[in-house]
């Protein structure tokens, strides 16, 4: 079975060795050297000033940063389910919030947060997604924190990228938080979440806040190599193993495989007869609106050995998400685009000619 949803993604075999090794205690030299290491390189891969590591799923991250950079009222981006619980998150804390929504296939404009700001000046941190994966859809995040920065220059601005980061370059010049979690295109079972800070949200975050999510301890734990609580040792050791197995050909290989990946599998399947669900489609995911998805989606999965995602809440049994995210083999995805055509034929609604599987060849090797 190949496995093509949004996350979890397939961890690689020498990253799944690397984590059978004797389990270590994170209270050691030993252990303290790995954590080093593994700092040094995501630190390197946001391309912020700090960062930290925490034991939880994305959604940690995510109160984390609302409990840490948030004090008087949050704008939050709702275009998606991950948007949605921003707000939420604002909401179980009592934080006072502004909420901007959007259709699942529409991305936030830059003149709505203006309008924003300007009419709600109290308003001093800003949570939105890179690619909110719910529809496939990438916000144009910098254009708009860039904006927001011009307007307050003092606003936290918190950029979700748990399916972007490890995906495509990521300007971070006017971005103060940016979370990724494990188990996207970092190739690793869930359980890890990470979060790359400005100096600037360092020092909002001062002495931190809560027990357990306070970034301030576990800044200043990280930067001696442990951390406030007990560490994900088996993770860390594997994020170290993903990082030497991307960087054999480097990340901007990725990124530019990545680009590849996601332009061929769109070419391929507007060929057949499909569009993209999203105004601005994401690298991170194909995404596709049809009124027999479900029935796609289930052929894959029994007949042609691909298990893909579909829809959420409104859109269930509507899309399909086909993962572009990690160091996925071109065959695999060529495989799932001749998989998706012979589906149609199945179903009676398009006759299987090989179209599909040509486009994404013509498309990839030619990029």
């Amino acid at each position: 079975m190949l496995l093509f949803t949004p996350g979890p993604t397939p961890v690689p075999e020498s990253v799944r060795q690397a984590m059978a090794t004797v389990t270590l205690h994170h209270r050691t030299p030993e252990f303290e050297a790995i954590f080093k290491e593994a700092r040094e390189r995501l630190l390197k891969l946001l391309g912020m000033d700090e960062c930290v590591m925490i034991a939880s799923s994305g959604t940690g991250a995510m109160q984390a940063c609302m409990l840490n950079l948030c004090k008087t009222k949050a704008l939050t981006i709702n275009a998606g389910k991950f948007g949605e619980r921003f707000g939420k998150i604002a909401d179980a804390m009592n934080r006072d919030k502004v909420e901007l929504k959007y259709e699942w296939n529409t991305p936030c404009s830059v003149s709505d947060v203006e309008k924003a700001l300007h009419e709600h000046s109290d308003i001093d941190a800003l949570f939105i997604q890179v690619c909110e994966s719910a529809g496939g859809l990438r916000h144009p995040v910098e254009a708009i924190a860039k904006r927001a920065k011009e307007i307050n220059p003092d606003i936290m601005i918190i950029a979700d990228g748990i399916t972007a980061v490890g995906v495509e370059y990521i300007d971070v010049t006017d971005i103060d938080a940016l979370i990724s979690g494990s188990q996207k295109a970092l190739m690793l079972p869930p359980g890890l979440a990470m979060i790359g800070f400005s100096s600037t949200a360092v020092e909002k975050i001062g002495k931190g806040v809560d027990y357990y999510f306070n970034l301030a301890s576990e800044i200043k734990k990280q930067q001696q190599n442990t951390t406030a609580y007990t560490a994900a040792t088996t993770l860390v050791i594997g994020l170290n193993a993903i990082f030497d197995a991307i960087e054999v050909e480097g990340f901007d290989a990725l990124y530019a495989n990545t680009k590849a990946r996601a332009s061929a599998t769109q070419a391929a399947l507007e060929a057949i007869g499909f569009s993209m669900y999203p105004q601005t489609p994401a690298l991170s995911m194909s995404t596709v609106f049809d009124e027999d998805a479900e029935a796609i989606r289930k052929l894959l999965k029994t007949k042609y050995g691909v298990n893909m995602a579909g829809g959420q809440d409104h859109l269930k049994g509507k899309l399909f998400r086909i993962n572009q995210m990690g160091l996925i083999p071109v065959h695999e995805s060529a495989w799932v685009v001749n998989a998706i055509e012979l589906a149609l034929d199945d179903l009676g609604k398009r006759s299987f000619d090989g179209t599909a599987n040509k486009v994404f060849n013509k498309k990839y090797y030619k990029a």
